[in-house]
């Protein structure tokens, strides 16, 4: 199947969605001349993306609220920050994601990356992925999940990793020690390590109010670490620090 051509045939069915507030799927199968299957799985895609709402033999356009609600779920400045961090992925590269809300941003700029191998320890951010049109290859980690981080960990999941290797991991934090690191209020931090010990560039994304907090769990020591990506509120002086680590350090518009 061309995928082009089902981007642009979704896309139409927003458009006519919001033209006409609801449609059916016999009414978008002539249109296109395709397959009532093939509408009802463009439905159930755009569903799961938020873009509209199924009903019994069709769909209906989302209402205003709903949408943003929708939109709220990534906060604009971390979607700056993930924009920022995707224009480092080429395609082709081996990537992994850790969980995480800001890292969950970056999956929505990997359509236009060509075949990409992007592991992950987050079902969420799996079945975003799962969702793509350009159809990655998607890895998981396996292992225990731990409800606290939303995400696989142990053992299990260490071993997985060290059978793989990566370009790039794009991974969150909940603060920046200026002299040690990365830090986390988690103290499961065994398969960061692990994550970055498989990378050969491992990207930090996070927004500069975290930068300076201080946590007790060090996560990532600067070591590890060969980007940051972070928003341009970052005080100079907190950058000039960073880089004296040998961390290159991006600076993404801050969007409020």
């Amino acid at each position: 199947m061309n995928k082009r051509n089902t981007q642009q045939r979704r896309h139409s069915i927003i458009s006519i969605l919001n033209e006409q507030g609801e449609v059916s799927v016999d009414e978008l199968s002539n249109r296109f001349e395709t397959s009532e299957v093939t509408i009802r799985k463009d439905l159930a895609v755009l569903e799961k993306t938020g873009l509209l709402l199924r009903r019994y033999g069709g769909a209906v356009a989302i209402p205003d609220e709903v949408t943003q609600q929708f939109s709220a779920k990534i906060a604009p400045n971390k979607l700056s920050i993930a924009q920022a961090a995707a224009a480092l992925i080429n395609d082709h590269n081996r990537i992994m994601i850790d969980s995480g809300s800001t890292t969950f941003g970056l999956i929505q700029q990997l359509n236009s990356k060509r075949g990409l191998v992007v592991m992950t320890n987050s079902l969420q951010l799996a079945n975003a992925i799962h969702e793509l049109e350009n159809e990655p290859t998607l890895l998981m980690t396996g292992g225990t999940w731990d409800p606290h981080s939303e995400s696989f960990q142990g053992q299990v999941a260490e071993q997985v990793l060290r059978s793989y290797n990566f370009d790039q991991l794009f991974i969150g934090a909940d603060g920046i020690d200026l002299d040690r690191g990365t830090t986390t209020f988690n103290e499961l931090t065994g398969l960061s390590k692990v994550m970055a010990e498989v990378s050969r560039e491992v990207v930090v994304m996070l927004e500069s109010d975290k930068v300076g907090r201080r946590i007790p769990n060090l996560e990532l020591p600067w070591s590890q670490v060969s980007v940051l990506v972070t928003d341009d509120r970052l005080a100079a002086e907190a950058i000039e620090s960073i880089s004296n680590h040998g961390v290159r350090v991006i600076l993404a518009p801050y969007v409020g």
